[in-house]
């Protein structure tokens, strides 16, 4: 995906174009510039669609948003981040090419039982045109595929903190619970004056009074949070103890149904948490699949079109007996790790793969292959050989134990990975002032 260079957009600041004196003057109405965003920069009809796809879902979910300008904010705060880390993808040479963006789109529709005519046909209804549409998704894609690189190179798990917490999981049995959170966060940074210190500490009271007698969560946290939920109200979803960031556990630990708490204090500012629901755990069950694959990757010499082909070349002499995978896997992948071994994966957990190639092993059916897809690592085919379902065993519950602990490091590190980009860049919003 080309990104937005910043030289074409820059005309689109209000510029009006001199004409020779002999032609007469055309005034044309151009889409402005509302922030500057190091190299890159945010357009009016940016801001203005996104907070057209916010009214809408909010009006088909039946939830209330808060005042225009409030929304506005929270809405153009989305939009800077997201001009942050399409440039960190830039700086990287990450892209999303059409043919994986296609087989993207097909998954999400088949997962809502659509087609990707009537997703379109939806986008268009929201003011998308078609290529809009697509562009967008891919963005979203990008966007998501650099947070989860750049958040994994900050996480680091021991084998002691996994059997440690298998450990505590297994002796919780059914105690364990789950917890429906909504949260707000108010900024205020470490180093803020007494007088910021005491505003924010009572804006968050004033909120937090404001929930208890009822007011919606899901609009107050559109107005006034400052974490990457704002735009969902808040909303956390379904998460244990285990692997919520460490201040929200502590703090909900033994808490019960539509409880508040906070605001609690951390280097990010002031929290408030309200449990929406809790219920029982579940039992723990550990999904397991045996895949091989062939991995070829692109290169300057070898395009994707001539990769698609490649791997195709190898499907139809495997399907005709011409030769075997495993040998195939051996003179070609690209993958060293199970080239070696004809292309075997092993027995594992498909979540541990990437997206495109985790959707590809669960929903394959065992024996039959797939055909040529795209993932970050280049283009493969797979072949699921079986499936095992392991439920409570100590390689189940070590599995789970792993996944916690990396997502609550994830929502714990996210924020922050955001807030160091926020203050690295060059940020101007154009009424005059700068961040």
């Amino acid at each position: 995906m080309q990104l937005k260079q910043l030289s074409p957009k820059w005309l689109l600041a209000g510029v009006l174009f001199a004409l020779p004196l002999c032609a007469q003057a055309v005034t044309q109405s151009l889409d402005n510039v509302i922030a500057i965003v190091n190299k890159d920069v945010v357009l009016q009809s940016e801001l203005d669609r996104l907070i057209h796809k916010v009214q809408t879902d909010a009006a088909e979910q039946h939830q209330s948003l808060p005042p225009y300008s409030q929304l506005h904010k929270q809405v153009l705060d989305r939009l800077i981040e997201d001009s942050l880390i399409l440039q960190q993808a830039e700086r990287q040479g990450l892209r999303i090419g059409d043919t994986q963006l296609d087989q993207a789109l097909a998954s999400v529709a088949a997962e809502k039982g659509q087609t990707v005519a009537s997703m379109q046909a939806q986008a268009e209804r929201e003011g998308l045109t078609p290529a809009e549409f697509r562009e967008t998704v891919r963005k979203e894609m990008l966007i998501s595929e650099v947070r989860r690189n750049q958040l994994r190179q900050r996480i680091n798990i021991t084998d002691q903190e996994v059997k440690q917490l298998a450990k505590l999981i297994s002796e919780q049995g059914s105690k364990g619970q789950r917890f429906h959170i909504e949260h707000i966060l108010l900024s205020l940074p470490s180093d803020a004056d007494r007088a910021e210190q005491q505003r924010v500490a009572e804006k968050a009271k004033q909120l937090l009074q404001q929930l208890k007698k009822g007011a919606d969560f899901h609009q107050i946290a559109v107005a006034e949070s400052s974490d990457n939920k704002a735009l969902d109200g808040g909303d956390w979803g379904w998460m244990t103890v285990e692997e919520m960031p460490s201040l929200m556990a502590e703090a909900v630990n033994g808490a019960h149904k539509d409880q508040f708490i906070g605001p609690l204090r951390s280097g990010a500012g002031l929290h408030i948490i309200h449990v929406k629901d809790v219920q029982g755990q579940q039992a723990i069950e550990l999904q397991e699949a045996n895949a091989r694959h062939i991995l070829i990757k692109t290169s300057v010499i070898l395009s994707d079109e001539k990769a698609e082909q490649m791997l195709k070349g190898f499907l139809h002499d495997i399907q005709s007996g011409k030769a075997s995978f495993a040998k195939l896997a051996e003179k070609y992948s690209d993958d060293p790790g199970s080239a070696t071994k004809g292309g075997e994966l092993g027995w594992a957990n498909p979540d541990m793969y990437v997206p495109e190639f985790r959707d590809m092993v669960k929903k394959l059916p065992i024996g039959q292959f797939s055909q040529p897809f795209k993932t970050m690592h280049g283009w493969h085919i797979v072949q699921v050989e079986g499936r095992r379902s392991l439920a409570n065993t100590p390689e189940a519950l070590e599995n789970r134990a792993y996944q916690l602990i990396y997502n609550r490091r994830f929502a714990e590190e996210a924020q922050t990975w955001i807030d160091e980009l926020r203050d690295e860049a060059f940020i101007q919003i154009m009424d005059g002032s700068n961040n």
